[in-house]
């Protein structure tokens, strides 16, 4: 069975902090970014507006934030003497880079805040940096906070569960770890290793026979004392041990225990502790290189290639690499590797605890202050290290090369998605290159819980932290009305556009076409599922709204919907069909085939909201005396919904035509 179905079935996944699992793929800088932002005054106001904060600046550490005339933030800095800073800035004739001279150029006041020390001034910059996004500065981003593994320590059969967020629940907390999937990967083993349900408290409790997990060998079974309190309490210590870096140990017990019953001649015992054995095995395999003398710290290592830099994170815990991964924060070619590493070192921690042990592929100039820095926050010493020898200049190698490798394969990855929007204009005669291509889809069953949806695809690739869905609301639409829906949820997505902002929106519209960073809200180009009809009324709706300057599309399936065979419509022009090879009618088809599964991912996810509040009831001819056989059999909703037809068909009471209503409610296709 599918991971993600067992933790549909058993909710492995902290309620209170549940995140979608699916990691944003970080991604580069937009390449116009450097050339954004022209010159908004002129050296002499500039240097003027700085004179005037030097007349008042403190003497004492503090954080000072220079901003233009429309009151955006356009960098962030600290100092130990505010007022030192602020005169290198105004001296007219100090040699300067090109950057530096821009920004003062676009400077017409500055703001200070003081601060006791230095220490405190550096972690508000690196706050203020994160929240304001100062395109002068030096940027941290996609960025969230990391999953844990938690062993929950508030029921008396703890839980194995992956938890981001607050730590408020009891229990042990192992962690961080790279990625979701790093962590879906550990405890998948962990429970063939160990056994520990990994079920919700609720679905535990309601047990009256073992679930699947149980049957597949990854539970223990300790809702329906299928093991005893002892023997669980044991297996869950072995995990913790496990987790906290004592593995050869525990591995050493499984093998002796897995002698001794193999010995007594009972293999089967034996078996389980082999495939105990092997599962720790598989966690050890998949997490690479393990130190020897590293029990934790976080390696950072930066790479720069064409005016990119790459940051590769690693993290290692309890002598274990908990995984590793690639960021690409914002800055100005001019910026050096050493002053990336500091910038993006200090904004990295500021949500989140530093280890004890910080190694570094870079000297940075204020090593001593970030540790001061760090120590104070975590309120512990924490070091920060360039390593020159040994296992840690060997960490620092291997993250440093996977810094390159990543650079390189996101560069090439970039390359390719800019000739295929490249290729676009050719082949479809557009204006000019699209930016941001938004494709919509909707999905229903009949009528019922109709949504639709939006997937935005640009530079990078698939921008899924723009991706939208719409629940339909109109209550006047025919059940099936395909282009009742789209009118619906185009309208909802441009009439919000089309609104002018007000007060403190336009402030954040300004803000947003200064920023470097900033993806276009509206799209170069609309593409929708359907033929020339569907085309038709969607262009009747942006004619009615007013929207000239998108360009549009629908993408027919070919002939028995065989892909490769579609036939694409756009306004005043003849159909267009493409070679099956093509590589733009490929990149149309990954398109369309993104929104077709976000769209029925997310009716999916309402149908089964549904069904829970409304329960069997809504299942026609099925009454309370079938309901209660069938949840006495099934023990909850979702083992019915699992069920086949055979087996539905096995409860007392319930006829083949019924079970094959069931089946079909449970089971219905979206259109």
């Amino acid at each position: 069975m599918p991971q993600d179905d067992l933790a549909l079935q058993t909710g492995d996944v902290d309620p209170e902090t549940s995140v979608a699992d699916e990691d944003d793929e970080a991604r580069l800088p937009d390449a116009e970014e450097a050339a954004e932002g022209g010159v908004e005054g002129t050296l002499e106001t500039g240097h003027a507006a700085i004179e005037n904060a030097v007349r008042l600046a403190p003497t004492s550490p503090g954080v000072y934030r220079m901003l233009n005339a429309v009151n955006d933030v356009l960098y962030v800095g600290k100092a130990k003497n505010v007022k030192k800073r602020l005169s290198s800035y105004a001296r007219a004739n100090a040699p300067l880079a090109a950057r530096i001279l821009r920004m003062i150029a676009a400077t017409t006041h500055v703001e200070i805040i003081s601060t006791t020390t230095e220490t405190e001034a550096l972690l508000l910059e690196a706050n203020l940096i994160k929240q304001l996004r100062p395109r002068f500065n030096v940027q941290l981003r996609d960025d969230k906070s990391f999953p844990y593994i938690l062993i929950t320590g508030d029921h008396w059969a703890p839980q194995i569960l992956k938890h981001r967020g607050a730590q408020t629940r009891p229990g042990r907390y192992f962690g961080p770890f790279a990625s979701a999937g790093a962590v879906n990967r550990t405890i998948t083993a962990l429970q063939r290793a160990f056994l520990i349900r990994s079920c919700t408290d609720g679905f535990f409790e309601s047990r009256t026979r073992p679930c699947l997990l149980y049957q597949i060998k990854r539970c223990a079974g300790p809702c329906t004392r299928e093991i005893d309190f002892p023997g669980y309490s044991e297996l869950v210590r072995e995990a913790t041990e496990f987790l906290s870096g004592r593995s050869h140990a525990v591995k050493e017990l499984l093998a002796a225990e897995m002698e001794k019953a193999s010995g007594e001649l009972e293999f089967e015992t034996a078996a389980l502790y082999r495939d105990r054995l092997a599962a720790l095995s598989a966690i050890q395999s998949q997490q690479g290189i393990n130190p020897r003398t590293v029990e934790e710290a976080d390696v950072f290592a930066i790479h720069q290639e064409g005016g990119y830099s790459c940051v590769e994170v690693f993290f290692f815990r309890t002598g274990q690499n908990w995984g590793n991964r690639a960021y690409f924060p914002k800055a100005e070619k001019t910026f050096t590797p050493e002053e990336v590493l500091s910038s993006f070192l200090a904004q990295f921690y500021d949500d989140k605890p530093p280890p004890k042990l910080i190694l570094l592929s870079h000297e940075i100039e204020e090593t001593a202050l970030l540790a001061d820095a760090l120590s104070v926050k975590a309120g512990y010493k924490v070091e920060v290290s360039v390593p020159k020898r040994g296992e840690k200049k060997e960490l620092v190698g291997h993250a440093l090369t996977n810094a390159r490798e990543a650079l390189g394969r996101k560069l090439a990855d970039t390359a390719t998605q800019s000739r295929l929007l490249e290729a676009m204009v050719t082949t479809l005669g557009l204006p000019h290159t699209p930016k941001r291509i938004e494709v919509y889809d909707n999905s229903h069953i009949q009528g019922t819980n109709a949504v639709g949806a939006m997937i935005v695809a640009g530079p990078d690739g698939f921008m899924k932290n723009q991706y939208r869905k719409f629940n339909i609301k109109s209550e006047g639409l025919t059940p099936g009305d395909d282009y009742g829906m789209m009118r619906e949820v185009l309208e909802r997505r441009f009439k919000r556009l089309l609104k002018p902002p007000e007060g403190d929106a336009a402030k954040d519209t300004a803000k947003a076409k200064a920023d470097d960073d900033s993806f276009p809200q509206w799209p170069d180009l609309v593409i929708i599922d359907g033929g020339r009809g569907q085309l038709n009324a969607v262009r009747e709706i942006f004619q009615n709204l007013g929207l000239i300057q998108v360009s549009l599309m629908a993408v027919a399936k070919g002939p028995e919907r065989d892909a490769g065979r579609e036939t694409l419509f756009m306004p005043d022009r003849e159909a267009i069909k493409l070679e099956p090879r093509d590589p733009v009618l490929y990149f149309i088809q990954r398109l369309r085939d993104e929104a077709h599964r976000f769209v029925i991912g997310s009716h999916r996810k309402l149908r089964k909201k549904d069904i829970r509040e409304a329960g069997l009831q809504e299942i026609p001819g099925i009454g309370p005396s079938r309901k209660r056989a069938l949840l006495h059999h099934f023990g909850t909703l979702k083992e019915i919904e699992r069920a086949s037809i055979a087996d539905l068909g096995r409860v007392p009471g319930v006829s083949a035509e019924s079970a094959r209503k069931i089946f079909e409610f449970f089971h219905a296709q979206p259109g």
